[in-house]
This record gives structure tokens, C-alpha cells and sequence, in this order.
């Protein structure tokens, strides 16, 4: 990364002056192709593909406008399964059923369908993420052989009915219950009340034929824990008989798709309804699985299904490009005031303030891109190997991406979110207009945050793998089981595991000035952006280590003390995200060849590190790590940052390679 200049005069020196004829800058200029080749990666004609079906189907954008509620859902359904016809939906599942045979493939091909309408986004996901994958991960042969064929096609619409009025999150506990009948050999499905009751599934309340249904397996009166089974809900569009179905209503979004609401009454599946990838049921009654132990069985089944989390969270992160596309393109276009002449009004993007609102949110997209990137490999890799119940397989591997994939599931989501309200108000007025896609992008991303896993709850899934080591005893632990694990041991003992102190300790001996190495190092050196957030990262575990074992030593019950620092939690979680967000974008950035296009990439990690910075300096400065100068030239390296940016926003947002069809917003793009 370029050198920032000796800063001991920080305080009095110029710094704008400074930055502005930095010796031996120059401005680099971007290849678009060429940076969109990065972004798209090795599944590059994957995302083309997807990019040529959705400017193919662009008018669907305007159909969600103008058509009713039921039209629209129709209309939805006809698009995905015309896409499921082009090989894009079905890139994950076996090539013997229609599919591509690669995981990777799809993960790239769902985040680019984000550039489009979401509720086919969605529909897709529900279709061949949420069902095909409880199929294809939680079924054996039989299941395989039935179904895959006819859901990869379309031609078999299905639903994942996991989620209850009363349980949400806490999917040990659904009510939802299914009895095995020895005599018929089959299993009766019966939801006991309305708290039991599926609700909010997706592709239910209209087009699903078969539902996955998640259900406590009771076997001659005994309780196994949630399963899933296979159980037809409709035939000929006919709902049958002990199934009633309501449908949710108009949401906030997402109108497209059919979520409705489910209940079972004695409602009788066959013996082989089970999916029975885990445990299996003979036709005498006899429960059997691979795996003894309740928990860890039923966190290996729900540990197959991380796909659905990986997908949604790299959705979230390329709605927020096309945001970013239309408020940067949008405002290197627009004037306003009479600012620096007095000939013409001054373009929006040269305003700094205009900068600081759309540039940082540019480079932490950038970050979000290649963390996404990591983890989608990650999950290629361990669900390409073997099976999680099969010799040879990385258990540790596994829990290490479910973390990874809740962190930036959560991140990418809630990045969404804030990116999509930015954007819309760098427009205007104009972007409260529908035609100018605000109107359904914040719509339909709102809820990215809330389902595949609340985003409070997955960080307590990362804090949980950050205090625990990903250690044996992780799989039976609810929150209360993790504060009394954490409280029997040294507090030493949890910081030194998570390998973070080690790590921290080797950057400082790297850095000059011994203890004050993170007051001397260069901001633009990516040891010291690094080193801050991994200082954060382990101060922060250390923090909840201490508070909960002080809790514990107290005589306090164990719930009650998590529930005192579970900000403490999910901070720790959080600030280990973005510790691993930038050493992906530090890693990406160093592995490109010398030019223009790492010149320019390391300009955005540069912001993105120094911006993550700036945005917790109050931590830092609570904490000893930043000065009251430094801090203030944090913030000025940051504007110098956003001035060089500026030459190149446009063509970093090109980069993205929105189609055109799909930006809409003709009147702001012209």
C-alpha cells in the first residue's frame, strides 16, 4: 500500500496540503473489465449468465408495480422456472438429476440474481436453497431419486417448513410433532396449537406441492429431537386433506412470493417420509443414528443447511451494489449550487460530504465482496468432501464455516440495509420515486436481516466458537452451558485459544516503538490496521471471558450473567467479523500484480480499514490504543482518501457489472 507521510507534526502540519502532492502518488486509472474480472472471479460466465437472464426478464421489475398480488406471485414463478430451464438454478445439486454438480457455481449465481428483482430472488431460494437443499443434505438415495430431478426442473414446486408462530430462532424447541405408527409404519404430523403452526414459509400459501417439515420424532412415546420429513401439502393444486393453509397477507416487501401459514392435523406420511441422512426409524419402531449424542445430531443436520445463510448474506451485499451504482452514477451527474463557480453548479460527487457518504460504503462493499469470497470457498470445499456423518471429514472445518457464515451473514445484511438508506437519500427526493428501484430495495432486503438467522442471534453463535475454541463440548451448549464452560476456565486460558494474543503479539514485535507501535506505524500500513482490529478483537473475548466468570465466581445463575453482557457478546463477535473482512480484503489486494488496479484496490481497503477505524475510535480511545491527534488524522486521511477516490467512482461502481436493464432509474442515470 502507498506510505503516508511522518506524522510526529500531525497536529500543527497542513494535512490536506500534505496528501494532495503526496510524493510519488499517481492517480491510477481503472480497467472496468478488468476489476469486474476480479470481482467475478472464477465463476465469471456463471454471473454472465445470470446477468443475460435478468436483463432478459427485466420487466418483471415493472410488472411488481402494476400487476396485483396473485398476478405478480404468478408471474414470479413463471420467471423462475423459465431460469431453472437455463442450468443456473440448479448448479449445486448432482449432474445425474440436471444439476451442475458444483457448490460454488451456485453460490455465485444466487448473489447475481440479487442485481434483479428479489422476490424471484427469493423464490429461487426457497425452491432449490431452502427445499432442494433439505433434500439433497438431509435426504439418502431414495429422497434423491423422488424428488431432485422434478424440483431442479421446476416441475415440482416445494417448501421448507421449519419456522413457528412460537419458534423462531430456537428451532430445538418447535412444537410441531411426529409420532411413528408401527402398525401402518408411517408417521402421523400433528401441530398441537397455534404457537406450533408453520408460519412465514416461503412458495406455501400457493405453489408448494411437498413440504419439508421439521418436527420432534416421537417413537413409542419417546422424543428424538426435530427431524425433517417429506409431507405433500398439495396435489393438483388441491390442498389435502388435514393440511390447512392461510396465507400471510401483504408484507413489507417481497410481495412476489407466497408465504403463507401451515398446520397438521394427523396428517399420516410412509416410514421412508423421514429424510434419513441422520437417523432412521425401522419399520418395528426402532430409532438408529450415526450420531449418539441429541445435540451434536441435530447441530450436524442444521450445519448442512449453511448454504441458505452464505447465500442470503452475499444477496445483501450485492443488493447494496446496485444502490451504490444508481446514488454514485447518479451523482456524477447531478449539480447543485453554485459552490466553486460561478458559471455552473458543482456536481453532488465533488462535494466532500457527498464523498464521506458514498465512497466508505463503496470500499466496505469491496471488503464485504471478498469476505463473501472466502466463505463461499470454504463452503465448496467442505460440502465438495465428505459427508459430515463419513471418516475423513473436518468437523472443525465445518464449525469454523458455520461461524464464518453467520458473522458475515449478519454484516453483509446489516450492511444492506444502512447502504440502501444512504443511497436513497444521496438521491433525493428522486429516490423515493418507485421507478428509481429504492422503493423495492429497501423493501424487500429489510427482512435479509432477520431471516436464514437474526443477525443478534448469529453473532452469538460466532461469540460462542470465539469463547469455546469450536471445542467438543460446542454442539450441547445453549447460552447457559457456555457461561458455566467459560467460567471453569482460566480467563487466560480463553484468550490464548482463540489465537488472537498470539497473533497481536507478533505484529507489535514487527512494529516499531515496542508498546506504542500502534502511535508510530504508518495508517496506511496494513500490519496497523490489521493489528487494530485483532487488539480490539482479543481485548473484547478477554472482556466477556472475565465478566462471565466473575458472574459465575458471584453465585449469579448462569443465564442471568449471559443476559448481563450479551452486548459484551455480540461486540466480541462483531469486532471478530470485521477483523476477518479486512484480512480478506488485505489478502485479495496483495495478491494482485503490480498496476493500476491494485493501486486502486489498495486505496479502497485503505479506506475501508480506516473507516472501521474511525467508526469505534471511541473504543480505541477509551481503551489506550488512539490518541485525540491520531484519531483526527485518521478522519483526514479518510477525506484525502475519498478525494483520490474520486476520479474513479463511477468506474468502480461499473465494476459491479449491474446490467443496465436492471438499474432502471433512467431519469437519475440518464
Amino acid at each position: 500500500m502507498p506510505t503516508v507521510v511522518p506524522e510526529k507534526d500531525a497536529v500543527t502540519v497542513d494535512e490536506d496540503a500534505v496528501h494532495a502532492d503526496a510524493k510519488g502518488y499517481r492517480q491510477p486509472e481503472v480497467d472496468v473489465d478488468a476489476l469486474r474480472a476480479v470481482l467475478d472471479g472464477r465463476y465469471a460466465e456463471v454471473r454472465d449468465l445470470v446477468r443475460a437472464n435478468l436483463a432478459e426478464h427485466a420487466q418483471i421489475l415493472l410488472d411488481e408495480e402494476e400487476m396485483s398480488t396473485a398476478d405478480f406471485r404468478e408471474r414470479v414463478k413463471d420467471v423462475v422456472v423459465m431460469m431453472a430451464g437455463t442450468g443456473q438454478t440448479g448448479m449445486g445439486f448432482p449432474e445425474e438429476y440436471g444439476g451442475g454438480g458444483d457448490i460454488g457455481a451456485s453460490i455465485a449465481a444466487f448473489e447475481t440474481l440479487a442485481f434483479g428483482d428479489l422476490s424471484v430472488l427469493v423464490k429461487v431460494g426457497v425452491q432449490f436453497g431452502l427445499f432442494g437443499g433439505a433434500i439433497l443434505q438431509l435426504g439418502t438415495r431414495t429422497h434423491h431419486d423422488a424428488h431432485l430431478a422434478d424440483l431442479v426442473s421446476g416441475r415440482t414446486m416445494g417448501c421448507f417448513a421449519m419456522t413457528e408462530s412460537g419458534h423462531g430462532s430456537n428451532v430445538q424447541a418447535l412444537g410441531t410433532v411426529a409420532t411413528y405408527d408401527a402398525a401402518t409404519e408411517e408417521f402421523v404430523i400433528t401441530t398441537p396449537d397455534d404457537e406450533s403452526r408453520k408460519d412465514y414459509i416461503g412458495n406455501a400459501a400457493a405453489h408448494a406441492a411437498l413440504a419439508a417439515v421439521f418436527a420432534q420424532l416421537e417413537v413409542d412415546g419417546v422424543r428424538h429431537g426435530v427431524h425433517a420429513f417429506v409431507v405433500p401439502i398439495r396435489e393438483g393444486g388441491r390442498v389435502l386433506e388435514g393440511v390447512r393453509i392461510e396465507d400471510c397477507g401483504p408484507k413489507m416487501g417481497l410481495n412476489g412470493v407466497d408465504n403463507g401459514r401451515i398446520w397438521f392435523d394427523g396428517v399420516r406420511v410412509p416410514r421412508t417420509a423421514l429424510l434419513n441422512q441422520f437417523a432412521e426409524v425401522t419399520p418395528e419402531g426402532r430409532y438408529l443414528s450415526p450420531i449418539d449424542n441429541p445435540s451434536k445430531r441435530f447441530f450436524t443436520m442444521l450445519g448442512t443447511l449453511v448454504q441458505g445463510r452464505v447465500c442470503v448474506g452475499g444477496a445483501g451485499i450485492n443488493a447494496s451494489k446496485v444502490a451504490l451504482t444508481i446514488a454514485t452514477r447518479y451523482a456524477a451527474r447531478r449539480r447543485q449550487f453554485e459552490a466553486t463557480s460561478t458559471d455552473e453548479e458543482q456536481l453532488l460527487l465533488d462535494y466532500g460530504m457527498h464523498q464521506r457518504r458514498l465512497f466508505p460504503l463503496i470500499a466496505r462493499t469491496y471488503a464485504l465482496h471478498f469476505a463473501q469470497e472466502v466463505v463461499a470457498d470454504q463452503l465448496h470445499e467442505v460440502f465438495s468432501g465428505p459427508g459430515p456423518t463419513e471418516a475423513g471429514n473436518d468437523e472443525h472445518a465445518r464449525r469454523m464455516l458455520e461461524s464464518r457464515a453467520a458473522g458475515t451473514k449478519a454484516l453483509g445484511t446489516w450492511h444492506a440495509t444502512a447502504t440502501i438508506q444512504e443511497c436513497r437519500e444521496a438521491c433525493g427526493g428522486a429516490g423515493y420515486i418507485s421507478k428509481n428501484r429504492f422503493t423495492a430495495l429497501k423493501a424487500d432486503t429489510d427482512v435479509f436481516t432477520s431471516f436464514e438467522g437474526d443477525n443478534h442471534v448469529l453473532l452469538q453463535l460466532v461469540a460462542k466458537g470465539l469463547l469455546t475454541d469450536y471445542a467438543g463440548e460446542f454442539e450441547d451448549m445453549d447460552q447457559l452451558g457456555m457461561a458455566r464452560f467459560v467460567a471453569g476456565l482460566a480467563v487466560e486460558t480463553v484468550v490464548e485459544r482463540t489465537a488472537v494474543h498470539k497473533l497481536v503479539q507478533s505484529v507489535r514485535d514487527l512494529l516499531p516503538g515496542g508498546d506504542t507501535w500502534d502511535q508510530e506505524a504508518g495508517l496506511l500500513d496494513p500490519n496497523y490496521q490489521l493489528a487494530m482490529l485483532r487488539f480490539r478483537e482479543e481485548h473484547m473475548i478477554g472482556g466477556v471471558a472475565r465478566r462471565l466468570k466473575r458472574g459465575i465466581d458471584q453465585g449469579m445463575n448462569p443465564g442471568a450473567v449471559f443476559s448481563r453482557v450479551q452486548d459484551h457478546v455480540i461486540a466480541a463477535a462483531r469486532a471478530h467479523t470485521e477483523r476477518l473482512v479486512l484480512e480478506a480484503f488485505v489478502a485479495r489486494t496483495a495478491a494482485l500484480p503490480d498496476g493500476d488496479l491494485k493501486v486502486a484496490l489498495n486505496l479502497l481497503c485503505d479506506l475501508h480499514a480506516l473507516r472501521t477505524i474511525e467508526a469505534d475510535r471511541a473504543w480505541f480511545m477509551e481503551h489506550g490504543r488512539l490518541s485525540s491527534a491520531r484519531s483526527k488524522a485518521i478522519s483526514r486521511e479518510i477525506n484525502a482518501l475519498c478525494r483520490k477516490l474520486r476520479p474513479l467512482a463511477v468506474d468502480l461502481v461499473d465494476a459491479f457489472g449491474v446490467p443496465e436493464q436492471v438499474l432502471r432509474a433512467e431519469e437519475l442515470l440518464g
